[in-house]
């Protein structure tokens, strides 16, 4: 009888937690004053901190793009996926060694890898060159950040 109610009260407890772990990266609406503030927020942080502040405003722009390209605003979406490319290649040049918070910069990378193959397999022909490019360098900070990662 007490292991009944001690499973009821397990069962209970899982079903009531699971909308608190289900809240994910994507939940967040992302804005144009969002993504400057954070911009600027990250070309004036100091070197450590870089690596993780872009990855969020890579990650804040991919998700923008994405609810652009859905919207049909193909033209705005483009030339933020060309954003994307120039602040991956960012985030090659400021990776240190004394990074902090590297793990959540590889999650947060890896995370949005994932978002620009969706948006690479819903895509239009003429836009997925750009989309495959934009993925192909995130990839890239990506595996930098990770083997980065295991170096420490």
């Amino acid at each position: 009888m007490r292991s009944g109610i001690s499973f009821v009260a397990l069962v209970l407890l899982t079903v009531s937690a699971t909308p608190v772990c289900a809240s994910g990266l994507d939940d967040k609406t992302f804005d144009q004053q969002s993504i400057d503030a954070l911009a600027a927020k990250a070309s004036q942080a100091a070197p450590r901190d870089q690596c993780f502040l872009y990855a969020q405003l890579l990650h804040e722009m991919t998700e923008v793009s994405l609810r652009q390209y859905s919207a049909g605003d193909a033209e705005k979406a483009t030339g933020m996926l060309k954003q994307i490319q120039s602040l991956a290649h960012k985030i090659h040049l400021t990776m240190a060694e004394n990074d902090k918070r590297l793990k959540d910069s590889e999650i947060l990378l890896r995370h949005t890898a994932f978002r620009l193959s969706e948006m690479l397999h819903n895509s239009n022909y003429e836009d997925r060159q750009l989309v495959a490019e934009t993925l192909a360098q995130v990839n890239e900070a990506q595996n930098e950040t990770m083997m980065q990662v295991f170096r420490k």
